[in-house]
């Protein structure tokens, strides 16, 4: 079928049918994911990553191996596809401007512009009418000084472009910590943000669709677990108060409304003693937090950002089952293996689903994979990941 025959207009924008090309800009394992799902529903897909055989690469009809700001290799992207959708924010935000001028990108390029950057994606927050960490932009040293003082301690200091699972931060825990803090990540050559800890009780995040056509859903709100600030444990349902994750999936929602999300939006909170809850920060992609949604949900988060960015009807968050997402780490996999191949007894409480992403090094902190835990009981749930030894050095003892 050509593209003419699969991509249709509507009062409500451009609809692309199965049969069509996908493009995804980065070939991780979020892409990987995206094309399996996408295939499920007789999409073809082409990936652009610089990493040869990179795991969406592996699953994708095509990849075009090329750095992600190399604009002929963008524009051969969107020679060969319908709709072009993005893995991670960290693409260029030009290159997608450019290729939105050349093919189409529902997403386009105005909320990677506001995502990539930390003082930008507050503002927006607070543009929806969403609490934010009371924050302060850094320009000096005495500028630091005086917002420490304004805050009090312990603070945390960040990029404001370019941090990822704990990078590009620094928590600020007396005013002897001050110089050190600001001349490290000044040298990161980017504005710096200064953040008023919160005293949270959990972290939890919601992840939300929205169509071109405005439809908007939202999946069930995840407990986090983070483990040396890479996320270790998603516990679903979290264990909160109903009324309080009815309010965080309605927040999700005025974002994802708000700053005219085409896709996923994944939103990180702190949940505080009192009930409140504080955005910490948005994702416009799929998340690590919604890998529970692949055996839990009546959709999974990969099926629902292809949904909506090719514009058809969104499909249910609805939550089938208690479940729990482990992550696999580089320093877990050869565990997990020995785990695989060993008989055991298995307990009839816990289904264990093991996604692995098909990257060739296993480094210590690397995301190689997760593992979803579906249960009637969390806690059983928390107990075989104690009790299996594959992640032994994590302190789950808490959760």
């Amino acid at each position: 079928m050509t593209r003419e025959a699969n991509a249709g207009w509507t009062a409500e924008g451009r609809i692309v049918l199965p049969g069509s090309t996908i493009g995804v800009l980065g070939g991780g394992q979020l892409g990987r994911m995206l094309a399996l799902a996408g295939r499920h529903m007789g999409y073809r897909f082409v990936t652009l990553d610089p990493t040869p055989d990179s795991p969406c690469g592996q699953v994708a009809d095509r990849q075009i191996t090329a750095a992600y700001d190399d604009a002929e290799a963008a524009e051969a992207l969107a020679r060969e596809c319908d709709v072009i959708t993005y893995e991670f924010e960290n693409v260029d935000a030009g290159v997608a401007r450019m290729l939105a001028e050349k093919t189409y990108v529902p997403q386009g390029d105005r909320l990677l512009y506001t995502t990539q950057h930390r003082l930008r994606e507050k503002r927006a927050v607070e543009a929806c009418g969403v609490k934010v960490a009371p924050y302060a932009e850094i320009a000096s040293e005495a500028d630091l000084r005086e917002a420490v003082g304004r805050f009090g301690t312990p603070c945390v200091l960040k990029t404001a472009t370019g941090g990822y699972d704990g990078k590009g931060q620094r928590v600020i825990r007396s005013a002897d910590e001050i110089p050190g803090a600001y001349a490290e990540l000044s040298r990161a050559k980017t504005e710096l943000v200064l953040e008023q800890f919160i005293r949270f009780e959990k972290e939890i995040s919601v992840i939300a669709a929205r169509s071109p056509r405005g439809e908007v859903r939202a999946f069930p709100a995840a407990e986090n677990v983070h483990v040396g600030n890479i996320l270790h444990l998603s516990i679903v349902p979290a264990r909160a108060d109903s009324a309080v994750l009815q309010r965080a999936q309605e927040l999700a929602v005025r974002i994802a409304e708000g700053l005219d999300v085409v896709g996923l939006i994944a939103v990180e909170m702190f949940l505080t003693p009192d009930g409140g809850l504080y955005v910490n920060e948005l994702a416009p992609r799929p998340h690590n937090s919604g890998h529970y949604t692949m055996e839990a949900c009546r959709t999974s988060q990969f099926e629902q950002h292809i949904r909506a960015v090719c514009n058809l009807p969104l499909g249910s968050t609805e939550l089938m089952t208690p479940v729990v997402m482990v992550n696999v780490l580089g320093e877990h996999v050869a565990p997990l293996l020995d785990w695989l191949e060993t008989p055991r007894r298995e307990d009839p409480h816990v289904t264990v689903k093991v996604h692995l992403y098909g990257k060739r090094e296993a480094k210590a902190g690397r995301k190689m994979g997760h593992v979803n835990l579906l249960t009637d009981d969390v806690n059983r749930a928390l107990d075989w990941i104690q009790a299996a030894g594959i992640w032994e050095t994590e302190n789950t003892g808490s959760v």
